[in-house]
Parts: structure tokens; C-alpha cells; sequence
């Protein structure tokens, strides 16, 4: 099994130091990783749990290659929260399911065709505004919980702030974990947290899993959701591929990584856990550090786990106010809102075409002003169906907009 070059590489790590480099990457995805599952209602050891077994599965099918920790993706939290609402929980999961198999069929496309099938069907021009919905949606949602408390929001928000803006190195890897621990410590000190769940909760338990119930108008909302993280997932793995000098792109290959993502996302929507995704934030402690050995992942994988049987860690989690959240989301949804914006810029997508300004002013109406569409049984609104609309105007009306850079590379 080919691990890394750590042989001859600076980085080289003792066993000793590759254990807490791995805890410290749990560390680094903690935040994000345990907010998704607290904002969508979800128990975050189910959230912890899938997330250490989705990242040793995607391991075991890049065959140990791929220095990655799979996580929640923020992609998903607006559409699980308004699926969740229509469909019950169990329903949503099976929408989930069907994402992990859309990127599955995906990493197919990819294995015969490459990337400029993909490329056609979800431009930049399409997935620009599509994130921009998926920040833009959960506004309100956001302000609704930060004015629980204006006090003990607005300095979580402020923490997240400073340290994405003013910090270097680590810190600045875990803005959202910073958040908490500084928005728990000032609801503590104002009296804010009940530690009645703590106290109560068993030191070992399984997570709450939660059994998914086929409910097709769910799968079908939940589909078009999936191909944002998929954009993401490709330029995650040529920025971990430049960082540790190797072509992850052809070697385990495109195919293999998404699929590794897909079956993590489906094993996880069977227990009750958000979809697994390669994560941003360990892309940048990656690219920071230079630790490129996916040993030290599996080791964050497996502490994950750990944290997961551990009852007090969850019963912890879930005390956190809910002004504390809402503080880091009004941060959070709106740089989400700004990466869609960032998407369009970097493709250069031009504006002086007519045909760009319909599809995204067009794509921006159906997704934030809660479109819907319904027959019998079946519906689709809001991020899914802009995300339809998006897909279908770009291709009924004639133009390129590219967003993927090194879309010449073939999956061998």
C-alpha cells in the first residue's frame, strides 16, 4: 500500500507525534463537522460516528492513498433543514443515500468519459448561484438564533472574525471551533448552559442512530444538491495532490475519490448521519502543515470514533446555546453565499452576455424565493429545483462557462 514519501520527506513523523497530529486533525474538521448535525437536529455522535467509518472506507477504496478526512458538508445543511420539514428525517436520509449514489454514477461518468461531461452539465455559471442559495436560504434561520442572546452571539461572531482575518497558521484553520469555545465559555460565565444533560449522560453510549425511509419526492429533492460538493470534491484533490507532490487526480484517480465520497454518504445516510464530503478545512491544515500521510487521517478517523461512544462528549455538544451557533452562522452563511459569488469570478464568467444574467438572476429567484413545484405526491423547490433550472437553461441556451481547472485530465 503506498502511503506517502515520509521516508525522505521533511514531514517524516514518529508513531508518537502521527497520533496527536491526528487528533489534532479531528480538531481542525470538529467544528464544522459537529455543527451541521446541531443545526439540522441530528445527534452529532451519529455525526462523529459516520464520519470516522465514512473516512476509513474512503481510504480503503483509494487504497490508503489520499491524505483526506471526510466530513458534513455546509452544502447540505439548507436543504436536510427544509427536507426535514417536508419529509420527516427518516425520509430526508433516504434522499441522502440517493446522493451518495449520484456521486457513485458520477465517478463512473468520470472513469469512461472525464470531466468535461460534468463540466457541460454543471458549469460555473450554474453552481455559482447554486451555493449562493444554499448560504443565502438559511439567513433568517440564522438571525432567528443569534437574537436568543444579541450579547453572546455577536461574540462568537466577532471571535470567528478575528481569527479568520487577523490569525496565521493552526488558528486560523478552526474559526468555528474557536467560536464555541469562546461563545460557551461567555454563556457559562452569564449563566446560560443547564449542565443537567452532562451530569445525566452515561460516560459510554451508542449514538442515537436514526433508520432512513424510502420517500421518493426526498430523493428527488435531494439529487441536485449533490453536484456542488462534487465541484468542490475536484479541487480538493488538486490542492492536496499539489501539496504532497502526487496526481491524486489519476492516481487512485477522480473516479475512485468520488466514489470513495459516495459510498461514505450513503453509509451514513443508513444510520442517520449527514453526508460525508472531503473537507476544506483539512485541505488547508494539510496545506499548511505539509503532513501529507494518510496515516495520520485514519488516526483522526478512529478518534472520531472514540468520541463518539463517549456520552458526556455528545450530551456537551448539545448544551451549546443556541445563540452561539447562530453568532458563527451569520458569519458562515454569508461567506458560503460568497463562495458561489468567488465561483463566478474565477471561471470569468462574463456578465455583458444576456444569457449569463438570465440563468443566474432566474436561478437566484426560484432558489431563495421558495418556488415550488408539486404533482400527486412529488415535489421540488428551493435548492434542488434551482439547481434543475440552473442545469436546464444553461444548456437550452448556447454558451461555456468552465469553473474546473485541469478538466483535460482522463481517469485511468
Amino acid at each position: 500500500m503506498i502511503l506517502t514519501q515520509e521516508a525522505t520527506a521533511p514531514g517524516f513523523q514518529s508513531p508518537t507525534k502521527r497520533i496527536i497530529l491526528g487528533v489534532q486533525f479531528l480538531f481542525v474538521a470538529f467544528g464544522a463537522t459537529v455543527l451541521v448535525p446541531l443545526l439540522v437536529g441530528i445527534d452529532p455522535a451519529v455525526a462523529l460516528f459516520t464520519a470516522g467509518i465514512g473516512t476509513l472506507i474512503f481510504h480503503l477504496i483509494t487504497k490508503g492513498m489520499v491524505p483526506v478526512f471526510l466530513g458534513s458538508s455546509f452544502a447540505f445543511i439548507a436543504p436536510i433543514v427544509a427536507a426535514t420539514k417536508l419529509y420527516g428525517l427518516p425520509g430526508t436520509l433516504s434522499g441522502l443515500i440517493a446522493v451518495g449514489v449520484v456521486y457513485g454514477l458520477v465517478s463512473g461518468i468520470i472513469k469512461v468519459w472525464g470531466l468535461r461531461v460534468i463540466e457541460k452539465i454543471f458549469p460555473s455559471i450554474v453552481v455559482g448561484p447554486v451555493i449562493m442559495i444554499i448560504g443565502l436560504s438559511l439567513a433568517p434561520v440564522a438571525v432567528n438564533m443569534a437574537k436568543t442572546n444579541w450579547i453572546i452571539s455577536s461574540i462568537a461572531l466577532l471571535t470567528a472574525i478575528l481569527i479568520v482575518v487577523y490569525t496565521k497558521g493552526m488558528l486560523k484553520l478552526i474559526p468555528i471551533f474557536s467560536a464555541i469555545v469562546v461563545g460557551y465559555v461567555v454563556s457559562v460565565v452569564l449563566g446560560e448552559v443547564d449542565f443537567t444533560p452532562i451530569t445525566e449522560a452515561a460516560w459510554f453510549a451508542l449514538p442515537e442512530f436514526v433508520r432512513p425511509e424510502l420517500n421518493w419526492s426526498a430523493v428527488l429533492y435531494m439529487i441536485p444538491v449533490a453536484f456542488a460538493p462534487i465541484i468542490e470534491h475536484v479541487g480538493d484533490m488538486y490542492a492536496i495532490g499539489g501539496v504532497a507532490n502526487k496526481e491524486f487526480v489519476k492516481k487512485p484517480g477522480l473516479n475512485r475519490t468520488l466514489l470513495g465520497d459516495g459510498v461514505a454518504t450513503a453509509f451514513a445516510g443508513f444510520f442517520g448521519g449527514p453526508p460525508n464530503t472531503t473537507y476544506s478545512e483539512v485541505t488547508g491544515a494539510i496545506a499548511l502543515t505539509k503532513v501529507v500521510d494518510p496515516r495520520v487521517l485514519r488516526i483522526a478517523a478512529v478518534t472520531a470514533l472514540v468520541f463518539s461512544l463517549i456520552g458526556k462528549v455528545s450530551a456537551f455538544l448539545k448544551t451549546i446555546p443556541q445563540a452561539v451557533l447562530g453568532g458563527i452562522m451569520l458569519l458562515l452563511f454569508g461567506m458560503i453565499a460568497g463562495i458561489g459569488i468567488k465561483t463566478l469570478i474565477d471561471a470569468k464568467t462574463d456578465f455583458t452576455k444576456t444569457r449569463n444574467q438570465v440563468i443566474v438572476s432566474v436561478v437566484l429567484t426560484v432558489g431563495i424565493g421558495g418556488a415550488q413545484i408539486s404533482y400527486g405526491n412529488f415535489s421540488l423547490a428551493g435548492i434542488g429545483l434551482a439547481s434543475v433550472v440552473g442545469v436546464v437553461l444553461n444548456l437550452i441556451l448556447p454558451d461555456k462557462s468552465n469553473p474546473i481547472k485541469g478538466s483535460e485530465v482522463v481517469e485511468e
